[in-house]
Formats: structure tokens, sequence, C-alpha cells
């Protein structure tokens, strides 16, 4: 039988005591963050299972477009935006399949998706994308102001020249030349910003069609 001396059994006795007072509050605390482990795990299980399953839908939308198939890809973004919302491909899809739809004459269709993707895409980039593709339309149906309105707030910094590109086609559709000409200025000198200290972009074309806009209003006053 194992005999303690004096001091060990002090200490044991002090243990005992500690214990009494707080086992139950460590015990809690151990089970907590074991819940915890678990619950993240879970989590991430979860997020694995909605990222797989969107792909899978993804994909599906990617042969629609593919084959020009409009009604096939509005089901697909439909379903990946009411189910998978919180996804990057939630906003690809959206966009994607708008694309489609503008092109087989659907603008109501094109117009709600591109609105859904600027307004809840997961990346800055997508958004501004979407507001910049809605404008567009707005621009063809004559919805000026409309189409101005989404074009407000800054974008990135890569789709800056395309913003104010936008701004001066609809500055220039309503007749407000000197206002158009500021645009396209605005889009010349944000593309110099852009490409200052860069190699070849690879838009010069770009630039040449910026110009060809801008020097259809006259010089500058």
């Amino acid at each position: 039988m194992a005999v303690y001396d004096l001091e060990e059994q002090e200490q044991l006795d002090e243990l005992k005591t500690w214990w009494k007072q707080y086992g139950n509050l460590v015990t809690a605390f151990v089970v907590v963050v074991a819940l915890g482990a678990v619950g993240w795990q879970a989590w991430n299980w979860w997020q694995r299972g909605q990222a797989a399953q969107a792909a899978a839908v993804y994909s599906t939308l990617e042969q629609a477009v593919a084959g020009h198939d409009a009604m096939k890809a509005r089901e697909a973004a439909g379903e990946l935006i009411d189910k998978f919302s919180g996804t990057t491909y939630a906003g690809l899809a959206a966009l994607l399949s708008a694309k489609l739809q503008v092109d087989s004459g659907d603008l109501k269709t094109a117009k709600l998706q591109f609105a859904w993707a600027a307004e809840h895409a997961k990346d800055k980039e997508l958004r501004d994308l979407a507001r910049l593709r809605l404008a567009a339309v707005l621009l063809d149906e004559k919805a000026y102001d409309e189409a101005l309105k989404q074009l407000a707030d800054a974008p990135s910094a890569p789709f800056a020249p395309r913003y104010a590109e936008q701004k001066g086609d609809i500055l220039a559709a309503q007749g407000k030349t000197a206002e158009a000409k500021a645009a396209y200025d605005s889009a010349l000198a944000k593309l110099d910003e852009a490409d200052k200290g860069a190699a070849d972009q690879g838009r010069g074309p770009y630039r040449e069609l910026l110009q060809i806009k801008r020097e259809s209003l006259g010089p500058k006053t």
C-alpha cells in the first residue's frame, strides 16, 4: 500500500478541496470546448457539402450556356440563387444566365438576374460587373436615369474606365454632350492611370474606341 508523507497528504487534500469547489466548472468548460470543436467540424463539413452541390449545379448551367439553352440556364441560376446564395457560384450563375437571357431577348429575366448579382454577389468585382451590364440593358431601353443610378457608386479599379465610358454613352444618348465628353475624358484618364508603369495591357483597341467616342462629340471646350 502506498504511503504518503505529510506534505504529500496536504497537497492531495488541497487538490480535493479545489476540485470540490471548481470541478464542475472545469468539466463544463471542457464540454463546451469539445462541443465547439465538434460544431466547427460540422460547419466545415456542411460548407464543403454546399460548395460541392453548388459546383454541380453550376456545371449544369455552363452546359446550358454552351448549348444556348436559355430556359435551362435560367432554372439552374434560379436554383443556385435560391439554395446556394452564399456561394460565389450564385453570383457567377446570375451573370452568365443574364447574359444569355439578353441574347435570347428575355430582358425582364436578365434585369432581375443582373440586379440580384449587383446586390448579392459574394465578390465585389462580380457586383461591379453586374451593375455595369445592368446599366447597358437599361441604356438600350432608354431608361437613362436608372442606368446612371447603377453607376453611381465607385467600382473597383479595373472597372473604373468601363464605368466612365458607360456614363459617357448614357449622357451622349441624353444629348448631354459636355457631360459625355467629360465622362469619356475621365475614362481615358482612368485607363492611362491603370496602365501606368505596367507592361502592354493589350488594351490598344479599347483605347482607340474610347478616343473615337470622345472625338465624335467634338473638340475640347
